[in-house]
């Protein structure tokens, strides 16, 4: 069960000796791309390496979301288990993660028995509160399956805009909530009938219950970013309603009451917990207990996508189980790609392990914080992604320490010289040193990940212009004093910056770090502390390799490669598609022409066990009298269509642009076409 903390209100204090850090877990039907990266994972290591420089306790936690229908659709198509598919993906995710450095403490999975431990003691708890009620709606039911289907069980068209593809839950094209019952024309994905409505129980929470608490603590957090109070806003202002806490399905976690039998609780009804669980496998691991963390401070790192769930739906549970609620939850909004919307289906997308076979982590973390605002929506593009590591990385920061190292080398055999006494330009650089750190942390604090980046590099090109103006390639010659405290305050300012960038690009801060003979044991109060006189300084090596055009090129190339292909693939049919064509030989036993227009004629089509009826555009090539009695070939399972007000139930075959009929005169009626 969860620590029931009772809320007491939201604790605020920045000084907080333990966090708990949680990453919206991951859904297990694919591996990672570069937008979640960005949204979530990348931002949350951040703030989690930050504060363990900063010396908070830290328990930085995740897991992969296993449950729900898209899994289970997936697994019926491949004839496999879904926990097949959910393993097979928690792998690749799993891999993805380690590849872009995320620091968990602990990964975890919805599927870990401790996970459906602590769901199904949560459900109860709410039940016996009367947070949670049974009641009978109408259910889309499919005859030939014999089930209720779940929401991605079942897709039709928005009754709201007309998008062909709505899924049972929610409408691609407008972006609307969906219920199955909804749809027009709906179809099941698993045999493509169409279901009927029945009558189901399933079980509520009482979401309207908490709406003027909600609203509360929503307009009361004063840390809680502008786009999820915003939005958050919009559905409480609107009028929250009951949400169904419930499915008829076999995967997932069982509903724990004696009368539910075949009801599985509804994956954003036992997700959020994936925190909890995931955390609570980290305390038996480690002979711990998880509870403080949540008790001290509890920050989420989600994506725009889920905000609602987040602060509206979890918050509602959290306040129904007596539970602290979050510090903050922090929303990344969305990365498109090249100027579009990213999109797997098409393979409109980078995926996480295909970039970083190519290109160094700590690249892709720079880019994807540098590039915007995480509560704004951005682009990936090759060509910004090369300008900013050639530009800042590589001319800025790569170059200033490059500089730093070899002349210290050069002139003082690789050990930091004594300084001598300082000018203006000293103190004032030595006042930069000092407030960086400070400058970074509280932008870190604020969850302003851009702005602490940007701070970073603005040291890099103070301290690029300081060498230039102090020209110790001359002063060595004339002054070595003078050249001796440029190169002792330049290394000083990498040491710095070896140290703040540590959250950002923790691999190549440690590149810096060793270079400087530092150790891993990194306390951010020490950031500024200064390296004594005579401290070893180990060679240069290059730290950020610019990018050649031609990489650019070829990734580019490679990207609408991919989306050329996806399109082609999409075109092609399975031998199992064809087979689902049921076309046989049919008699024209009727034809006339269809009033007002000149194209159409109306067939009566024998197919030895039915006759159909068929509206073609044939009345161009074909009168009634000259089409009468042919052996033709029809497509006999078409859904019904009306074309000028006349039902038409098939389709016979014709040549494109002749109109030419395909006959079979020898065939027999009733012939099926193989």
């Amino acid at each position: 069960m969860l620590n029931k903390a009772i809320i007491g209100g939201i604790s605020l204090s920045k000084d907080s000796n333990k966090i708990f850090i949680t990453c919206a877990l991951p859904y297990a039907n694919g591996p990672c791309h570069l937008g979640h990266l960005r949204s979530t994972y990348i931002p949350a290591d951040i703030y989690a390496r930050y504060h363990r420089m900063k010396g908070t306790d830290v328990l930085f936690v995740c897991a992969t979301d296993e449950h729900g229908t898209p899994i289970a659709v997936q697994a019926e198509k491949e004839g496999v288990s879904p926990l097949d598919v959910a393993t097979r993906n928690w792998e690749l995710i799993q891999r993805d993660l380690e590849l872009s450095d995320i620091s968990f403490d602990n990964f975890s999975r919805t599927t870990d028995p401790l996970h459906y431990e602590i769901s199904q003691n949560f459900f109860l708890d709410l039940y016996q509160k009367d947070c949670i009620y049974p009641k009978t709606i109408k259910q889309l039911y499919c005859s030939q399956c014999e089930r209720f289907l779940p929401d991605r069980y079942v897709e039709g068209t928005c009754p709201h805009c007309g998008g062909e593809g709505a899924r049972g839950d929610h409408c691609e094209t407008c972006g609307r909530h969906l219920e199955p019952v909804q749809l027009v024309e709906p179809h099941c994905l698993i045999c493509d009938s169409e279901p009927e409505i029945r009558e189901s129980e399933q079980y509520y929470f009482r979401l309207s219950h908490f709406q003027d608490k909600l609203k509360e603590v929503i307009e009361s957090n004063p840390v809680l970013p502008a786009n999820v109070r915003n939005y958050a806003m919009q559905w409480i202002n609107e009028g929250l309603k009951d949400w169904i806490l419930t499915r008829d399905m076999d995967w997932g976690i069982p509903v724990p009451l004696d009368d539910a039998d075949g009801k599985i609780i509804y994956v954003w009804g036992e997700a959020f917990l994936g925190y909890i669980s995931s955390a609570a496998q980290w305390a038996r691991r480690e002979n711990k207990t998880w509870e403080p963390y949540w008790d001290d401070r509890a920050v989420h790192f989600i994506g725009k996508d889920i905000i609602y769930h987040h602060s509206i739906f979890w918050q509602a549970m959290l306040l129904a189980h007596d539970c602290k609620l979050p510090y903050n939850i922090v929303a990344g909004e969305y990365l498109s790609l090249e100027g579009r919307k990213m999109s797997t289906s098409k393979n409109w997308v980078i995926w996480a392990s295909d970039f970083m076979e190519k290109f160094h982590a700590d690249l892709l973390r720079y880019y994807l914080v540098a590039n915007a605002p995480l509560t704004r929506d951005t682009d990936f593009s090759w060509d910004d992604f090369q300008r900013r590591v050639n530009d800042e990385l590589a001319d800025v920061v790569g170059n200033f320490m490059h500089r730093t190292f070899s002349f210290t080398h050069r002139f003082f055999q690789g050990v930091l010289p004594e300084p001598g006494s300082y000018n203006e330009d000293d103190l004032e650089l030595v006042e930069e040193i000092n407030a960086t750190p400070g400058r970074v942390a509280e932008c870190i604090e604020n969850f302003d990940f851009r702005e602490g980046l940007k701070k970073i590099v603005k040291l890099a090109k103070v301290g690029n212009k300081y060498f230039n103006d102090q020209e110790p390639w001359k002063t060595v010659k004339e002054e070595s004093d003078r050249a001796a405290t440029t190169l002792y305050l330049c290394n000083q300012l990498v040491k710095v910056i070896s140290m703040v960038i540590n959250p950002y690009l923790p691999s190549k801060s440690r590149e810096m770090r060793e270079i400087l003979g530092l150790e891993d044991n990194l306390k951010w109060e020490e950031s500024a502390e200064f390296l004594a006189p005579g401290t070893p300084i180990s060679k240069a090596k290059p730290l950020f390799a610019k990018i050649d055009d031609e990489v650019i090129t070829q990734e580019k190339e490679t990207l609408y490669k991919n989306l050329e292909e996806k399109k082609t693939m999409d075109d092609l049919i399975s031998i199992d598609d064809f087979a689902k064509l049921d076309l046989r030989v049919g008699k024209i036993i009727g034809a006339e022409k269809v009033k007002g227009s000149d194209k159409l004629l109306k067939l009566m089509v024998d197919v030895k066990d039915k006759q159909l009826q068929v509206v073609a555009g044939l009345a161009t090539k074909y009168s009634p009298e000259e089409i009468l009695n042919q052996k033709v070939i029809i497509l006999v399972n078409l859904k019904p269509a009306k074309l000028f007000g006349i039902k038409s139930e098939g389709m016979v075959l014709a040549a494109g642009d002749s109109s030419t009929l395909l006959t079979a005169p020898d065939a027999t009626i009733g012939e099926g076409i193989r």
